[in-house]
């Protein structure tokens, strides 16, 4: 398999993609926000979650699974808490919407949360959370997502990857806040599709075969299971476990979303199972207003000293300790100066679909 890339200037990538957008019918505000979420995954080096989904969530929209222009209501909207009816949007336009709301209410009753039904696979969950930190917040985004990690105790496909994201401002340390953004299981399916895509093995404790450990990427195709953080009850998978079910809780059971083994698949050529208890794929996003607490400023200077004190910590390794979010927040500014490298099968699939469109491809 081809290892080789081609450099595309972020910009260029990213009026590419909004019209990719436009073109299947989405308002120029929520085409330009689709492709700021993808493009914003790839300068962060999240290269699974970038526009390696492009393709696919074009097949979902050709299959009437994400409608273009929906429209957005409240199921409940009360205090500092709402839910909203996603009316089958992308997550890409439904998880700011609602961050938005989040944001408001933070600063009118000091917290604000926003759970979400009947949407679709969102994106990257740091872009969402720190919607909220841009505003001096500190923000909260998880989704749940098609069923491919098993719990312990079972080889059957249960939950997502279920990811959860913290963003908290930090604006005396970084110009980039504290960024936390993982999913709950081992490794999310995305790195599975990177490692098949570059030809390599992956590790063992990302994905289990009928009980026992693989090391191929592919094997998840073939009917294996990805496992929870930890792996093992040996390693702690029970808290894997625990972490995605939580997830998976609030973006689901408590949206009015569907939850576990019912969350719709990705890909579009498996439809939803059929007597789903909910409504789409189902998110969860919040903010925190750290003025409600004290003093923002003294939140903000004691930040700085956290920082400081976990950066300086005397080092185990050469890289020492890292804050979460300065790896990518690294690539980040190295990308936007180099440009975004894409993997051949990557360009080839942007190549089609503007053969597809008949769009000007010239990134």
């Amino acid at each position: 398999m081809t290892k080789s890339q081609k450099k595309t200037n972020p910009t260029k990538l990213k009026k590419f993609v909004s019209e990719i957008f436009l073109f299947y019918g989405f308002s120029k505000t929520h085409a330009l926000l689709c492709a700021e979420v993808l493009v914003e995954a790839d300068l962060r080096g999240i290269d699974s979650h970038g526009i390696a989904r492009l393709e696919g969530y074009v097949r979902l929209i050709e299959n009437k699974r994400i409608n273009p222009n929906p429209n957005f209501s409240w199921v409940k909207n009360k205090g500092a808490v709402a839910t909203l009816n996603a009316d089958s949007a992308i997550g890409l336009v439904s998880a700011p919407f609602a961050m938005k709301e989040a944001i408001k209410k933070a600063k009118k009753y000091g917290c604000g949360f926003v759970s979400i039904q009947n949407s679709n696979h969102f994106g990257i969950a740091g872009y969402h959370a720190e919607l909220a930190s841009k505003n001096e917040l500190i923000g909260l985004a998880m989704t749940n997502a098609s069923p491919l990690v098993s719990p312990p105790g079972t080889n059957k496909r249960m939950l997502g990857t279920n990811p959860i994201a913290i963003a908290i401002p930090n604006p005396h340390f970084s110009k980039y806040p504290f960024l936390l953004d993982m999913a709950t299981s081992a490794a999310a399916n995305g790195k599975l599709e990177i490692a098949q895509r570059e030809g390599k093995q992956i590790p063992k404790g990302w994905i289990s075969m009928d009980g026992e450990d693989s090391t191929d990427p592919f094997a998840l195709k073939e009917g294996a299971s990805l496992l929870p953080l930890g792996s093992d009850l040996e390693h702690g998978s029970h808290k894997g476990f625990g972490l995605s079910a939580f997830v998976d809780i609030f973006t689901g059971v408590l949206s009015g979303a569907n939850f576990g083994p019912w969350v719709p698949p990705f890909v579009a050529f498996l439809d939803p199972l059929p007597n789903l208890p909910g409504k789409g794929l189902g998110h969860f996003v919040g903010a925190w207003n750290p003025d409600f607490f004290g003093d923002k400023n003294d939140f903000f200077n004691q930040m700085k000293i956290w920082s400081n004190e976990f950066s300086n910590a005397p080092k185990s390794s050469e890289q020492g300790v890292i804050i979460p979010g300065q790896p990518e927040f690294t690539q980040r500014e190295k990308r936007l100066v180099e440009g975004i490298f894409l993997n051949d099968i990557i360009y080839e699939s942007l190549v089609s679909l503007a053969q597809k469109t008949n769009l000007k491809f010239n990134i």
